[in-house]
């Protein structure tokens, strides 16, 4: 048989480069830079502070408010500037995918802001985001009952492979793509998944268990960046 051959020459489970950083944004409470290869996502925490207007505080918990940006030139065809359809979106998703393992209840009448700007865009940005996010919430002190990784997952006809790139995305042969993006807790736990496309129940199994296989890779360069910056206090 012969072996699937990726566009970009990785092999079916392999990750393209992780970048991991925190503290890149220097006015924030926590900021992280997380990438795949040439997707990279900035993300910046503000927070916890008194929500305004007060008639929005819940004053039995706290409010986790995230915001997700492509920025204008993250792709080489410009994209228009400001909220989408699709920004709005992928916020929201950003939120439930965080909210398990954030422990908002600890402050009543308070919001937690957390804005993901995509500055560079080779699909997996939703994911990219995620994780950018989680680290920045850790680095800003906010208390977590777990880190979250994220990653794409996706079928290439029949074939599973891990970290879609754009032209995967877009592949069309055989039965053409299917995207699946993947959050997960420490333990395994799934916070968020999405299917875009068709896969055999069979076959959606093992994409847990590839996500599982990325996520160690992600949690270690996650850990070790914060580690890093612990250091360097």
């Amino acid at each position: 048989m012969t072996e699937f051959k990726r566009p970009d020459g990785r092999k079916i489970n392999e990750l393209r480069k992780i970048t991991a950083k925190v503290g890149v944004v220097p006015n924030a409470d926590g900021s992280a830079l997380f990438g795949f290869g040439d997707t990279i996502a900035i993300a910046a925490v503000y927070g916890p502070k008194k929500m305004h207007p007060q008639h929005s505080q819940n004053p039995e918990k706290g409010t986790l408010r995230c915001t997700y940006n492509m920025l204008s030139f993250s792709v080489t065809e410009r994209i228009r500037p400001g909220p989408s359809r699709r920004s709005q979106e992928i916020s929201k998703i950003t939120e439930w995918a965080l909210q398990p393992i954030v422990m908002i209840d600890d402050f009543p009448g308070n919001v937690v802001d957390v804005h993901i700007n995509v500055i560079q865009a080779n699909a997996s940005t939703r994911c990219a985001g995620i994780n950018a996010a989680a680290m920045a919430l850790a680095h800003a002190g906010i208390p977590m009952k777990s880190m979250v990784t994220s990653v794409s997952i996706g079928k290439l006809d029949k074939q599973l492979v891990t970290d879609l790139i754009k032209e995967e995305e877009d592949w069309e042969e055989g039965e053409g793509p299917t995207d699946i993006p993947i959050t997960l807790t420490d333990d395994g736990k799934i916070t968020h998944i999405q299917l875009d496309g068709n896969i055999p129940m069979k076959q959606l199994m093992e994409t847990f268990e590839l996500a599982k296989e990325a996520g160690k890779q992600i949690h270690e360069a996650q850990v070790k960046a914060l580690k890093e910056a612990i250091e360097k206090k």
